[in-house]
């Protein structure tokens, strides 16, 4: 299985990376809308919408959900939308301190599900389009937002296996632990320092940058936790098998779900 999803990463990762350089901030918004209508399927699979009429029309609405966030993601309520993601993604660390919540298969769990599920895209995509956008760098900075996210998964799969013993959340996710969580927190802020230097980013604000690493793998995982909660809530191991090795998009982006509205949020109080 490590094999498999080393392979598939190799092969994803340029193809991810030449998305986010080479294509205009319209045409990358309309791909990664796309990928994130994927995942958002696999999330209201999750939450139990078994009729696939309804699944259908709730596409249809994030459609133009979407369309909506293109039309104010140059405005000034991009920052208050942001700043509804991160308050968001504090809301579900006390879901997750109480997991019991909503797990059983009722109407008012089901449209706390959803409605969960859209808080997680959305402010994600709309994080995707400010950063994306940016008149300095943006490119880049979205890049560096992924790679964050890529280099704590891998230093907190090598941690975890070196040092793990504490678990982190046994009852949510029992693969993972303390130790893997501080060695994505390590491999993170170095590689945004790393990052922020090369994006000539110095002095106090390169220290903020790193400050901003930190939290930002911290809600990485929280995104992570939150999917996993989710599975073991619907009874199942993966979102979806749309990737080898991995599971389903979902299960690939929960992180990343988290981390941009945080990151990008960041770098809008640092004034990068």
């Amino acid at each position: 299985m490590l094999l498999q999803r080393t392979l598939t990463a190799l092969v994803l990762a340029p193809l991810v990376i030449l998305l986010i350089l080479l294509p205009s901030t319209a045409l990358f918004a309309l791909i990664t809308a796309a990928a994130f209508m994927a995942a958002l399927w696999e999330w209201i699979q999750l939450s139990g919408l078994k009729n696939s009429v309804w699944r259908n029309a709730l596409l249809v609405v994030a459609a133009g959900v979407f369309a909506l966030l293109w039309w104010l993601h140059a405005t000034a309520l991009t920052p208050l939308l942001l700043a509804a993601g991160v308050a968001w993604w504090l809301l579900a660390c006390l879901w997750l301190r109480h997991f019991a919540f909503g797990a059983a298969p009722t109407r008012e769990n089901l449209a706390l599900k959803l409605l969960a599920g859209a808080f997680v895209v959305f402010p994600a995509w709309l994080a995707l389009l400010s950063m994306h956008g940016r008149a300095s760098h943006g490119p880049w900075w979205t890049l560096l937002a992924l790679v964050i996210v890529w280099v704590a998964d891998i230093g907190a799969y090598f941690s975890g296996r070196s040092f793990g013993k504490r678990k982190l959340a046994p009852q949510i996710s029992p693969g993972k632990t303390w130790a893997g969580a501080y060695g994505a927190l390590v491999a993170g802020v170095l590689v945004t320092i790393l990052g922020g230097w090369l994006l000539e980013v110095r002095g106090a604000r390169l220290l903020a940058l790193g400050l901003l690493a930190a939290i930002t793998v911290s809600a990485s995982i929280v995104g992570d936790l939150l999917e996993s909660l989710m599975k073991r809530h619907a009874q199942v191991k993966d979102s979806g098998t749309m990737i080898p090795g991995h599971g389903g998009l979902m299960d690939r982006l929960d992180s990343v779900f988290a981390a941009l509205p945080v990151f990008a949020a960041g770098l809008l109080l640092l004034g990068l």
